[in-house]
């Protein structure tokens, strides 16, 4: 870092003023330029006075200070997030190499168990790096393996004053809950609780970077461009959620049943019914693909009943059955589909062989016991086949 534009960020509470007060004392031994960015949510009916004491902080330390003030805009996902979203708006906008932030073990506890808590996948589980990314400045957290208590005891050491922020007391939101109930609870039963959730976010860490370099490989595979780092990590942390969705380099990626499958980008438009009159072969090109009818001896559609009836192709409209035993009940394509392992999006683009009002046959689930064809009589086999196959 020698050389180099270091701006931490001063909230006046305890933990940055730490950070500064520590940064400032290693700047001529490592070389950087140092200064503090403060950003003034004006939340608090105290926002001035904290800005106040800051600017005072930093003169007393002959250290460059800035403040910018931001609105913050209330979000669907709450105040914290919103705020957090203006800070780092806020630190995007410095002219720096480097933004510095005070978080600390017991804030990386604290989060890996509140992202364990919602559910999280690999990312949020692996909590928050030592060094990150913020637009094109290096993100730092020097102080993430050092406990709050040793921050304090530091303070205390140095007679450093600070601001506490009387949100810290509100237990409605979930962290200060986590921090004022949950944390001193475990550690009755288990003192290490904060270290051991700080390691395992590391063995998280390592394994999203293992995930990362797969997906790498496996797009190269697949003749694709490698995303961006950031687009990995959001690829990643949505093909968590089995209603994935993610499109790159021109293909749609899905999952379902741990399985990631790749589809290049296609037409939803509305299909309209096409009649079948016995052709062999039927072109779906809205539907992706062709249904092509083998004559068979048995286990098929009775030939029969091509000159009694007249057919046609539909899609689902819901509440489809088909009973694929004689001996056994009708079920719905739901479930049907669900057994076989059909993904809900393909599902919803299978070509359907109707007569009138009964579901005749189904894509990989077969005839229907009422046309199936008997021994050898003569029958016909439809087979649906994806233009990608």
């Amino acid at each position: 870092m020698r050389g180099k534009r270091v701006a931490v960020g001063l909230s006046g509470g305890l933990d940055s003023v730490v950070l500064l007060h520590v940064m400032h004392g290693l700047a001529p031994q490592i070389g950087y330029r140092l200064s503090a960015v403060h950003v003034n949510h004006g939340l608090s009916p105290n926002a001035d006075d904290w800005q106040r004491l800051c600017s005072a902080f930093c003169l007393d330390l002959r250290i460059p200070f800035k403040a910018i003030r931001v609105k913050v805009k209330r979000q669907e996902s709450g105040l914290e997030a919103a705020a957090r979203a203006a800070r780092r708006t806020a630190f995007s906008s410095v002219r720096a190499e480097a933004i510095a932030l005070a978080h600390h073990l017991d804030d990386q506890a604290e989060t890996v168990l509140f992202n364990l808590l919602r559910g999280t996948g690999l990312a949020g589980a692996s909590g928050m790096p030592v060094q990150g990314r913020l637009g094109r400045k290096l993100l730092l957290r020097p102080l993430l393996e050092v406990p709050r208590s040793t921050i304090r005891a530091y303070a205390a050491r140095h007679r450093l004053g600070w601001i506490e922020d009387e949100s810290n007391a509100d237990e409605s939101l979930t962290r200060n809950f986590i921090r004022r109930r949950v944390g001193p609870l475990l550690e009755t039963k288990f003192p290490r609780w904060r270290e051991n959730l700080a390691r395992a976010a590391r063995h998280f860490a390592g394994a999203e970077l293992d995930a990362q370099t797969m997906l790498r490989a496996y797009l190269k595979g697949q003749g694709l461009r490698a995303p961006s780092e950031a687009k990995l990590v959001e690829m990643l942390k949505q093909l968590g959620s089995n209603s994935a969705k993610i499109a790159h380099d021109g293909v749609v990626f899905r999952r379902y049943r741990e399985k990631i499958f790749p589809m290049k980008a296609r037409d939803d438009s509305p299909f309209k019914p096409r009649a079948w009159n016995g052709e062999p072969r039927l072109a779906l090109p809205a539907l992706g693909g062709e249904l092509r009818f083998r004559r068979v001896r048995g286990l098929g559609i009775k030939s029969a009943l091509l000159k009694k009836h007249s057919f046609q192709i539909r899609l689902r409209s819901g509440g489809e059955r088909l009973r694929t035993d004689a001996l056994r009940p009708s079920r719905t394509l739901k479930n049907l589909f669900q057994e076989a392992g059909v993904p809900p999006w393909e599902r919803e683009r299978l070509p359907l062989l109707f007569c009138g009002g009964d579901l005749v046959w189904a894509p990989g689930l077969g005839v229907d016991a009422k046309f199936l064809s008997a021994g050898g009589e003569s029958a016909i086999l439809p087979d649906w086949r994806p233009s990608s196959s």
